[in-house]
């Protein structure tokens, strides 16, 4: 696979991950940072392994920016501004039915180990995030959601629990299919400090919201 590099510098690399991939190993097929792995090993000609810090995630079907530490220093700081909830993420779902107004969403999402889902409850992780409604055609609603918190499947969950799953998303209530392994929910933006500088980074992806409708 040709990956898509979207940044580099001495510590990280931001990749524009592609639909049905995971980003770790262990799902039978190769991940994105072995993919990742293999390209810094043969840019760089490095024998034997090669360090590569997963610092955050993306689900299977979801694409866009992903970064990736390519030193311990640099996933130690990134971590922390993870934690400290000081890294900022922008996501553009395409959405079914037709959202009239922009709302932001403040509760609970618990986790439905059986069946790998997440749901709207009582309890469980505190969830946070705000949607702008950007556009609307035949039946769905293209919208910018910008994250307080970064749960498990937080974006599918919330907005299928509010009866506006996003296209293609089946595991969510989606009755519209995409291609093999693709959701219609793209990570079009992250915003940071780099780990060694008192400098902003903006990374974004180009494409999909949604295919200029």
């Amino acid at each position: 696979m040709e990956l898509k590099v979207l940044y580099e510098d001495n510590h990280l690399i931001a990749i524009d991950k592609p639909a049905g991939i995971p980003v770790e190993p262990g799902s039978g097929v190769e991940s994105l940072s072995e993919y990742v792995k293999e390209y810094l090993k043969e840019k760089y000609g490095k024998p034997g392994n090669v360090f590569l810090g997963i610092v955050h995630r993306l689900d299977q079907p979801v694409t866009g920016v992903i970064v990736f530490a390519k030193t311990s220093k640099g996933a130690s700081r990134l971590s922390e501004q993870i934690r400290d909830r000081k890294v900022k993420k922008i996501y553009h779902a395409l959405i079914e039915g037709e959202l009239e107004k922009d709302g932001e969403f403040s509760g609970f999402l618990e986790k439905d180990k059986k069946n790998r889902k997440a749901v709207l409850g009582k309890e469980g992780k505190e969830a946070r995030l705000k949607y702008k409604v950007l556009a609307h055609k035949a039946g769905k609603t293209l919208i910018e959601v910008d994250l307080g918190t970064g749960r498990f499947h937080q974006i599918r969950a919330v907005m299928s629990g509010l009866g506006h799953p996003v296209v293609g998303d089946v595991k969510y209530g989606s009755k519209i299919r995409l291609s093999e392994g693709e959701i219609a929910l793209r990570a079009t933006e992250l915003s940071f400090k780099k780990p060694t500088e008192d400098e902003a980074l903006v990374l974004k992806a180009e494409g999909a919201p949604w295919e200029n409708l």
